[in-house]
């Protein structure tokens, strides 16, 4: 077997303006940035494009993006200094633009955690789905979520799809919140009723989780739109939890090797996943504002 870093896709560089007007406030809750001057982790898994901050922001100035979580990746490890920086320089051009979800060790102290917090981030990834993106052991997570509960930040998981009834009684035991990207990778061609969605729609009605209806090329069967197959999924979702559905672009969509979509036709397919303009807008600005403490 070769142990070969695949390079993955560039986004698509030209993004559309999209049909739907996003309202003011709206929240793009899962980026990354990709700049050749940080150092990557040689336990990675993929080689990124670069996607630089100057690329997002031009991204959502063309979408009508406002305010952006940027999202630790695992090709860096725990080294953030890559959306820290990102975070830091549009939080001071524009202040409470921007907050962060890193990637810790245990050995961070309480004081590092309270200036990150001050900085804006809002709390820590856990990503079993990509090398190099888990920093502890499944056992020391509920320590660690206890260290973070007194700043009110939440876990952030991400995990192969399959793996969802195993991690249950770990979610279920968290007394913090926790958030899960991508639909939670549930495959839309199992459909709404596969054992894997409907234990995510459990965690949506219990009240801890929050759900990013994020990714969709990720979990259809299709790389490209329409996702058609996709749509039952967040319609459930949404009406299963509509307090703590999120939205994100993904981007620049990494970890991918056949085709990227543009973000202009992703979120006019989102657009099509809601039958009022309330529930939308509530998606976008008020649900991650709480999350994230904007």
């Amino acid at each position: 077997m070769s142990n070969q870093i695949r390079d993955c896709l560039a986004p698509d560089r030209n993004p559309r303006t999209p049909n739907i007007k996003l309202p003011t406030g709206t929240i793009d809750t899962h980026v990354h940035v990709f700049e050749n001057r940080y150092p990557l982790s040689p336990g990675r898994g993929y080689n990124p494009p670069e996607s630089t901050l100057a690329n997002l922001k031009h991204l959502h100035a063309t979408l009508g993006v406002d305010r952006v979580v940027f999202t630790q990746p695992s090709i860096y490890g725990v080294d953030n200094s890559a959306i820290l920086d990102a975070m830091n320089t549009l939080n001071a051009e524009t202040p409470g633009r921007a907050r962060a979800v890193v990637a810790l060790t245990l050995d961070v102290t309480e004081s590092e955690l309270a200036a990150l917090d001050e900085a804006g981030v809002r709390g820590i990834r856990l990503n079993t789905d990509n090398k190099g993106g888990m920093p502890m052991e499944f056992d020391q997570i509920p320590d660690f979520a206890a260290r973070i509960n007194e700043f009110g930040w939440h876990i952030e998981f991400l995990f192969p799809g399959k793996d969802i009834l195993e991690l249950m009684p770990l979610f279920r035991s968290l007394k913090i919140p926790i958030s899960i990207g991508h639909f939670a990778y549930q495959p839309a061609t199992a459909g709404i009723s596969a054992p894997g969605f409907q234990a995510l729609l459990d965690l949506a009605r219990d009240g801890n989780t929050w759900i990013k209806i994020s990714g969709a090329n990720r979990v259809s069967e299709t790389d490209l739109p329409p996702y058609d197959d996709v749509e039952p999924m967040a319609r459930a979702l949404i009406e299963a939890a509509p307090e703590r559905i999120m939205w994100g672009t993904d981007w620049p969509h990494p970890n991918r090797y056949e085709k990227n979509p543009n973000d202009g036709d992703m979120l006019d397919e989102f657009a099509k996943w809601f039958d009022d303009d309330a529930m939308r807008d509530k998606v976008l600005v008020d649900n991650p504002t709480a999350l994230y403490r904007f």
